[in-house]
């Protein structure tokens, strides 16, 4: 069993800057694979990045890409979701999730957070 736990969501000014925490815990940990997703009002829950645990291997979605980055520290067990220069469609509820299998696929997640909003003002 891994519980995730996100925090950082607010409000923010396009052009603006926040950074998503993600706290896990569980004795495996470790060996799973961390995953960002996103969901806006109306719209399907959408990938926006993973990192491997092991080796720290990472994909973006084509739409954050370059803007936003998934460092971790396997010290704290935490996954962080740096977003810089944002924009208002990034505006969404913010999920942490973890998979043993390192996918862009949200049915690969078999753990969730209970997300956090993120709000862009244009």
């Amino acid at each position: 069993q891994v519980q995730l736990v996100e925090s950082g969501g607010g409000l923010v000014q396009a052009g603006g800057s926040l950074r998503l925490s993600c706290a896990a815990s569980g004795r495996t940990v470790n060996k799973y694979h961390m995953g960002w997703f996103r969901q806006a009002p109306g719209k399907e829950r959408e990938f926006v990045a993973t990192i491997s645990w092991i080796g720290g291997s990472t994909y973006y979605a084509d739409s954050v890409k370059g803007r936003f980055i998934i460092p971790r520290d396997s010290t704290k067990n935490t996954v962080y979701l740096q977003m810089n220069s944002l924009k208002p469609e990034d505006t969404a509820v913010y999920y942490c999730a973890a998979s043993e299998i390192q996918t862009t696929a949200s049915s690969g997640y078999k753990y969730w957070g209970q997300g956090t909003q993120v709000t862009v003002s244009s």
